[in-house]
C-alpha cells in the first residue's frame, strides 16, 4: 500500500513539474508562437465540435429507417392519419406485429429462408474458396481468360442471364432424360455448388486476393511433409484464411437473405422472406380480410410494411451484432483492402 502511495505522489509531482515547464515555455515564446498556439487550440476545439456534428448526422441518417420501422410497428394504423403523430405513437399496440406475422406466415417462411440461405451460403463459400485458391496458386492454360470471366460475373447483372438459367432448369438433363427443377431448392443450390451463385464472382476475387497474399513457404513446408495440393489447402490454407471465410460467409448470407429477383424467377410456391415482403399487400388482404379486392389506405398499409421490414432485418442484425468483431477483422485481412 505504501508503494502505491509513493507511485501516486511521484506521478503528481511529475505532472506538476510538466505544467510548470509548460508555463515557463509559454513565457519565453515569441508573439508569433503564442498566436500560432492559440489558433491551434481554437482549431482543435472547433474540430471536436464539427466531428460530433458529422458523426451525429451520419448516425441519424443510418438509424432513421430503423427508428421509423420501430415507431410504425407498435402504433395503430389510425395514427398514420394523425398529423400530430411523428415518432412516438399515440396508441401503442402489438396487433400490427401479430397481423404481419400471420400475413407473412413468418414461422414457415423463416424456416424455408434459413434452409436456402445458410445451406447455399455454406456451399458457395466452399466452392468459391477452392476456385479462388486455384486462381491464386496454380498456373494453367486459359487462366487469364477464365479469371476475366470471373470479373465479368461481377460486372454483368443477374437479369442478363436469368432467362437462359430458367430454360436450363426447366429442361434440366441430357437428351430425353430431362426434369423440371423450377420451384425446387436445387435452382439455388446447384449454382452455389459450382461457384456461380449470387455475387460469387466477388467472393472468388476476395479469396484469390487473400490466398495470393499468404507466404508461399507455408505450401512448400506442407509439400515437404507429404501433403498434396488438396490436403495442403484443407490443413494449411483454410485455417489461415478463417477470417476471410467468415467475411465471405456473412456477405453471402446477407445477399441470399435480401435476394428477391432470383427467387422470384425460379420459385412459384416456395416462399422466402424477401418474396413474402414483396407481396405483403396481397397477403394482408387475403389472410386478414379474406378478400384480394378490399381497399386499404396506402398510409395505413405503411404500418404493416414497416413491421414486415423490421422482422425481415432482425435476424441479420442479430447475426451481425454477434459476429461484428470477427467480421471487422476479416474485412481488414481480406482482399477487400489488398
Amino acid at each position: 500500500m505504501a508503494e502505491l502511495t509513493d507511485i501516486l505522489k511521484s506521478d503528481k509531482q511529475k505532472l506538476k513539474e510538466k505544467k510548470e515547464a509548460q508555463k515557463i515555455r509559454i513565457k519565453t515564446m515569441s508573439s508569433r508562437e503564442r498566436s500560432y498556439l492559440r489558433k491551434k487550440v481554437f482549431a482543435d476545439k472547433i474540430w471536436v465540435f464539427f466531428r460530433f456534428v458529422i458523426l451525429f448526422g451520419l448516425g441519424f441518417v443510418i438509424l432513421y429507417p430503423l427508428i421509423y420501422m420501430v415507431s410504425c410497428t407498435f402504433r395503430e394504423r389510425t395514427d398514420m392519419n394523425d398529423p400530430t403523430v411523428m415518432w412516438i405513437p399515440r396508441n401503442y399496440t402489438l396487433n400490427i406485429l401479430k397481423e404481419t406475422i400471420v400475413a407473412m406466415d413468418f414461422r414457415n417462411t423463416l424456416e424455408t429462408t434459413l434452409v436456402l440461405n445458410i445451406g447455399c451460403s455454406l456451399v458457395q463459400v466452399v466452392s468459391c474458396a477452392i476456385t479462388g485458391y486455384g486462381f491464386a496458386r496454380f498456373k494453367f492454360k486459359g487462366k487469364g481468360i477464365l479469371f476475366g470471366i470471373v470479373i465479368m460475373m461481377i460486372l454483368v447483372p443477374t437479369q442478363v442471364i436469368s432467362l437462359p438459367l430458367y430454360t436450363q432448369f426447366r429442361f434440366f438433363g441430357i437428351g430425353n432424360l430431362t426434369m423440371n427443377l423450377i420451384d425446387t431448392k436445387a435452382t439455388m443450390y446447384l449454382p452455389a455448388l459450382t461457384a456461380n451463385g449470387i455475387r460469387s464472382g466477388l467472393m472468388i476475387l476476395i479469396f484469390r486476393q487473400f490466398f495470393k497474399g499468404l507466404p508461399k513457404e507455408l505450401e512448400d513446408a506442407a509439400y515437404i511433409d507429404g501433403c498434396g495440393p488438396f490436403m495442403t489447402f484443407v490443413r494449411v490454407m483454410v485455417p489461415n484464411a478463417a477470417s476471410s471465410f467468415l467475411t465471405v460467409f456473412l456477405f453471402s448470407v446477407v445477399w441470399y437473405w435480401n435476394d428477391y429477383y432470383v427467387s422470384a424467377t425460379f420459385f412459384t410456391n416456395t416462399k422466402t422472406i424477401a418474396l413474402m415482403l414483396q407481396n405483403l399487400d396481397t397477403e394482408l388482404k387475403l389472410r386478414l380480410f379474406n378478400s384480394a379486392t378490399v381497399e386499404i389506405s396506402p398510409r395505413e398499409q405503411i404500418v404493416w410494411k414497416e413491421a414486415g421490414c423490421l422482422m425481415s432485418i432482425m435476424p441479420i442484425l442479430v447475426l451481425y451484432t454477434c459476429l461484428q468483431k470477427y467480421f471487422t477483422e476479416g474485412i481488414e485481412r481480406s482482399g477487400l483492402v489488398a
